[in-house]
């Protein structure tokens, strides 16, 4: 594969994309290839069926390769499920010069994410969110500034070992290589994201069809992440349920008639819905569609509300507008809903509310314009400067190429 080629793949309860792409110099990305195929033997970011998810890995990949008329050898891979945990810690680090240097930076970085984790924990992610240099906070790039006592707080996203191991497993029996294992949340949050709304206060919600990742941004840095175990597939399986139809019938009429606004709807359209059993196909009123969909998506959103009001009381208490200033951005397959809007303004209390969409997209735009190409999208964007697995390098190579992830660090983050 031609070195500046990133590849993605970010393998859903729906559907596998493989995204064949490159980093221009404007921060633009250029998609040169793109695969996709329904998602087997894998379910709210667990593996249920080795043999199945290589062969939708590989059947999304192929496309990509042949799209891209180039082959893959190495790709960056989105990771979710419940078992995505997040916390926040501090560290501090004495400066030996007076002047910060990227061994500082890196020193106190290490303290700051030396804390226990659980054994079947991994550690995902460290992601600076400020520094402070004796009494002055808020610092973004320490370096070259003079003090004595330099702290740091970062974020902290760990995962279930084993779980993610059998990902790697399916991937590596595809044949593939893992440059960087990115949580599903902080790949579309770098995809759809703009600094101002990081800034501002910003939750982003990434509403897949098995799981929703949360990543809620204030003040410019990540401050926590969660994955909640319900999402697009429960709306299905009201449908399914609620006619008695296949599920595979009721995805379909979801994804082509479903709306959440009664108004946006003519009193006589009618729709047809296959049944179960070789039984004839039904005929039904869209309007009652939206009835059986519409009380879902609020009660799905409402989870999340609830989830933002336990991580910090000033959300319950100064109100959400207050500390997400830039509001609620929801992205992801299950966000391709008429009416998602207006329905998540009202849940979240007349906050901003907008649905996102990968930017800066050139080459095969077309392709991926769309909530569901987020999280493949982040994967050709995000750099991971993290330094996970440095324990386990040789001492005099550790910090060989320090220097130039700190950089890539302080421009990646702010």
């Amino acid at each position: 594969m031609e070195n500046n080629y990133t590849v993605g793949v970010d393998i859903g309860s729906h559907k596998v994309v493989v995204l064949i792409g490159e980093l221009l110099a404007n921060d633009a990305i250029n998609i040169v290839g793109v695969g996709t195929a329904p998602s087997k033997g894998v379910d709210k970011g667990s593996v249920t069926n080795l043999d199945l998810v290589v062969e939708s890995i590989t059947s999304a990949l192929k496309i990509a390769e042949e799209m891209a008329d180039c082959r893959v050898s190495s790709i960056n891979l989105s990771i979710s499920g419940a078992h995505i945990e997040s916390i926040n810690e501090a560290g501090t680090w004495a400066i030996e010069e007076n002047e910060v240097t990227a061994y500082d930076v890196e020193s106190v970085i290490h303290n700051a994410r030396s804390i226990k984790i659980r054994d079947e924990q991994r550690l995902l992610h460290v992601i600076p969110q400020e520094y402070a240099l004796d009494s002055q906070s808020r610092i973004n790039n320490p370096i070259g500034l003079s003090g004595v006592k330099l702290k740091a707080n970062v974020h902290l996203i760990t995962c279930h070992n084993d779980l993610v191991k059998n990902l790697e497993k399916a991937v590596e029996r595809c044949g593939l290589i893992i440059d960087q294992l990115i949580f599903s949340g902080v790949a579309s949050s770098s995809a759809i994201l703009s600094e101002d709304e990081k800034e501002l206060g910003v939750c982003m919600i990434d509403m897949g069809s098995g799981t929703m990742d949360l990543s809620i941004y204030i003040a410019g840095s990540l401050q926590h992440s969660m994955v909640l175990d319900y999402a697009g597939n429960s709306v299905t399986n009201d449908i399914a349920i609620a006619f008695s139809a296949p599920p595979a019938s009721a995805e379909k009429v979801k994804v082509n008639y479903g709306c959440l606004d009664r108004s946006l709807v003519k009193d006589d359209e009618i729709i047809e819905l296959p049944s179960v059993g070789g039984r004839a196909a039904r005929s039904l009123q869209r309007s009652i569609l939206v009835d059986v969909i519409e009380p879902r998506y609020s009660e799905l959103l409402t989870l999340v509300k609830k989830e933002i009001y336990k991580i910090n009381d000033k959300f319950a208490r100064e109100g959400l507008k207050q500390q997400l200033a830039a509001g609620v951005v929801i992205t992801g397959g299950a966000a391709q809903i008429e009416g998602l809007v207006e329905v998540a303004e009202e849940v979240f209390g007349n906050i901003q509310v907008r649905i996102g969409k990968p930017q800066h997209i050139q080459g095969l735009s077309n392709d991926v314009d769309s909530p569901a190409y987020s999280t493949a999208v982040g994967l050709l964007r995000y750099k991971n400067g993290d330094f996970i697995g440095e324990e386990e390098a040789e001492p005099e190579n550790r910090f060989t190429s320090l220097f130039g992830k700190v950089k890539n660090w302080i421009k990646k983050e702010y």
